[in-house]
Order: structure tokens, then C-alpha cells, then sequence
């Protein structure tokens, strides 16, 4: 659809919504400054609005900040330095397909090309993975938890709730990545949290205000053209 036709079929609440979709980027520099209490609660409670299979609403959300969240990525790294992945849901990564493999690669490299790091720098490429586990320096991280006995209904759940949280975030100025890195690595984060065993840890979603000054806040990447991957049935 051209600009000008779009423009017949929008509202302000619409051309607010589209910005915010194109502003919501994965964001890996954040200021140290803290998000209110009050701010973080106000936006859980709207993502508490977010659609659920028969409103079964299976998110459980544990915020992590200040020293418990420093002793969870000293814990973090401690594992993910030996690569002694603990994942509650594994990656099935050699199932991908070849344009799954390749977006992937992509994005590596893309980081790679960021923080000047050659493929062969192996402590470059620790270097990132540290970050990670660090939460890029964000205040603030959100780990996303499922029931224990849900499959791919509940995960889609999560990816709703996950969405809403980060264009909310996004609403009201502030930045977030989402953490699936992280999520390899259960073991340390239910021994520091002690979240129930009746759940499994999907990823994480950490936040807090950009650092938009530092050039490896945001990376630079093409998607994929809408013909791609959109068939219309008639």
C-alpha cells in the first residue's frame, strides 16, 4: 500500500502504534540509571492484559535488579564461560533450516562487524557472550517463566505478553532486549531467584534507558520482505 492510500486508513492511535513498532528495537548499551518501582508495576499491569489461550494467563515474571541481580550474572557467567548450558526448554537449533541458518549467521556477524570483534577473536566473542550474561548493562531484567507442563501454547502466551512488555516499554521511552541467551542457562538463575520447580524459564527481557550514546546500543539489520513469508488465500 503507497504512503497515500495508508494515509486514508489511519488514525493517530494508528500512526502512534506503527512508530512505536518501528522504534522497539533490541537495544544492548543501557544507561545504569533505575526505572521507578512504580513505572515497572504500571507496565506489568498492562502487559497483564495481553491475549492468552481460554485466558489461562500462564506468565509468572520475576524482576531482577540491583545486587541480587549482580550476584545472578556473576552466577550466570560462572556457567556460560564453560558453555554448561542448563536450558528448562532446549534448543533445537541443528533443526533449522537453511534461510533460519543463515539469518542467524547474519546476525552474528552484524555483532561481530559492531563491536569490531574478527570471527577469529575468541575473547571478542567471549567478550559478548560476558555481555549477555551481564544483561548489557541494563537496571533491570524480567525472566519470563511458563508452567512446567506447558508445550508451544503457553511459549506463544509468553511471546504475546513478551511484545506487549517491550512496545510498553518502548511507549514510555525506555529500551529493552530480549534475552533468549540467557535462557540456556537455568541452573544458576533458579539457584540465585529459587523460582518454582513447577516452572520452566523461557527467556528473559531486560530494560532500563538507553545509552543511546554508546554506538553499540543498537543493531543495524534487514528483515525479510513481507513476499517472503505471506501468502494470501482468496
Amino acid at each position: 500500500m503507497t504512503a497515500q492510500a495508508l494515509a486514508h486508513h489511519t488514525n493517530p492511535a494508528a500512526e502512534i502504534f506503527d512508530t512505536l513498532v518501528r522504534e522497539r528495537k533490541s537495544v544492548r548499551a543501557f544507561r545504569p540509571d533505575p526505572v521507578p518501582r512504580e513505572l515497572i508495576e504500571h507496565l506489568l499491569e498492562l502487559c497483564g492484559q495481553s491475549a492468552s489461550n481460554c485466558n489461562t494467563q500462564p506468565w509468572r515474571v520475576e524482576i531482577v535488579s540491583g545486587e541480587t541481580k549482580a550476584a545472578l550474572s556473576a552466577a550466570l557467567w560462572a556457567d556460560a564461560q564453560h558453555m554448561q548450558t542448563s536450558a528448562d526448554i532446549p534448543y533445537l537449533r541443528e533443526h533449522y533450516p537453511e534461510d533460519f541458518v543463515r539469518r542467524q549467521i547474519d546476525h552474528t556477524q552484524c555483532q561481530y562487524d559492531t563491536y569490531g570483534i574478527s570471527r577469529e577473536d575468541m575473547a571478542g566473542r567471549m567478550g559478548i557472550l560476558q555481555r549477555n550474561m551481564n544483561f548489557f548493562g541494563a537496571p533491570h531484567t524480567a525472566m519470563l517463566l511458563m508452567p512446567a507442563f506447558g508445550n508451544e501454547r503457553e511459549a506463544a502466551d509468553l511471546g504475546l505478553f513478551a511484545q506487549t512488555f517491550m512496545l510498553a516499554l518502548t511507549a514510555h521511552g525506555l529500551a529493552s532486549v530480549p534475552q533468549t541467551a540467557v535462557g540456556l542457562f537455568a541452573g544458576p538463575i533458579r539457584r540465585v531467584l529459587g523460582y518454582p520447580d513447577d516452572h520452566q524459564l523461557l527467556f528473559a527481557v531486560s530494560f532500563g534507558y538507553e545509552d543511546s550514546g554508546n554506538p553499540e546500543a543498537r543493531l543495524e539489520q534487514e528483515r525479510e520482505p513481507l513476499t517472503s513469508w505471506v501468502r494470501f488465500h482468496h
